[in-house]
């Protein structure tokens, strides 16, 4: 989710890079609509979704890799940008990108400046917090009162400072794990499969996923997908053909199980998600 947790690992830790804004290909697309590119505007110090890899350095990640088998289906050749969640969305809404491919939830928030794909990845928000005393935070009236780590306006801060949290804000997410486990700040609220699995490799000790706290709110919207210019409606419908062709032919859900233990591809069957609606007013800054 747009639930942002980028490079959570981070450097220090897996050896992801962080991100800078430097990326492939040119600083234009070229003529983006009708061009036989695909340009990609993606994060790539996000795990999973648009990574380095730590032992070949190569762009990664199953938002990389959906983007690519798009483009080899629709014939184009496929490039990427490294920006920062700002730089995504000003790439694509000034058409120097076909598309933002950085975890983003198909959220009301963004329906009146882009197009959506189809979702392609479905998840729901957990804490990342210290081990054993669980940052304090056992129900979510805990939650009030404790620092909430995350990029200022993303989803997840938003719904943390709804629940009445105080944010830290940072500018990447190198060292996040850290900061959580020597008590700087008390919690990650990001998305769940995301955060186990950087619970998984990191090798910062002391932190967990809290138990039995599961949300969705009303921003995140249907899933997890592209963001397309609000003008492209022809490769909005290439796009979401592709997609479905996907689906369909077992290609996503295989995507997906190389990055994670289970198919974020389908929809949830965790019955114990708690909803909550957000007000679009809410900044998260």
């Amino acid at each position: 989710m747009r639930l942002r947790w980028k490079a959570l690992l981070g450097v220090g830790l897996l050896g992801l890079l962080s991100i800078g804004l430097t990326g492939c290909g040119n600083n234009r697309a070229d003529g983006v609509q009708g061009s036989k590119k695909l340009v990609v505007a993606t994060p790539g110090d996000m795990y999973a979704s648009s990574f380095h890899d730590p032992k070949t350095n190569k762009l990664t990640g199953y938002e990389v890799d959906i983007a690519k088998e798009v483009g080899k289906r629709l014939h184009r050749k496929v490039v990427f940008k490294q920006l920062n969640v700002d730089g995504e969305l000003t790439a694509v809404s000034s058409g120097k990108a076909d598309i933002a491919a950085g975890n983003f939830n198909l959220s009301p928030i963004y329906q009146d400046k882009y197009l959506f794909s189809k979702p392609y990845k479905y998840s729901y928000g957990g804490l990342l917090v210290r081990g054993g005393d669980q940052s304090g935070i056992h129900t979510w009236k805990d939650i009030k009162g404790k620092r909430s780590a995350g990029e200022a306006g993303t989803l997840n801060q938003k719904w943390a400072q709804y629940m009445g949290a105080k944010l830290v804000n940072y500018d990447n997410a190198s060292g996040l794990i850290n900061d959580v486990a020597n008590g700087k700040v008390d919690f990650i609220p990001n998305d769940y499969n995301g955060l186990k699995m950087n619970v998984k490799k990191t090798p910062v000790k002391g932190v967990a996923m809290a138990k039995g706290l599961y949300y969705r709110t009303n921003l995140m919207g249907k899933g997890i997908g592209f963001l397309i210019n609000k003008k492209d409606t022809k490769l909005q419908k290439e796009i979401n053909k592709q997609l479905t062709a996907m689906r369909k032919d077992g290609t996503l859900s295989k995507i997906m199980l190389k990055y994670y233990d289970n198919d974020v591809s389908q929809k949830p069957t965790n019955k114990h998600i708690k909803y909550f609606k957000v007000p679009l007013s809410v900044k998260g800054d």
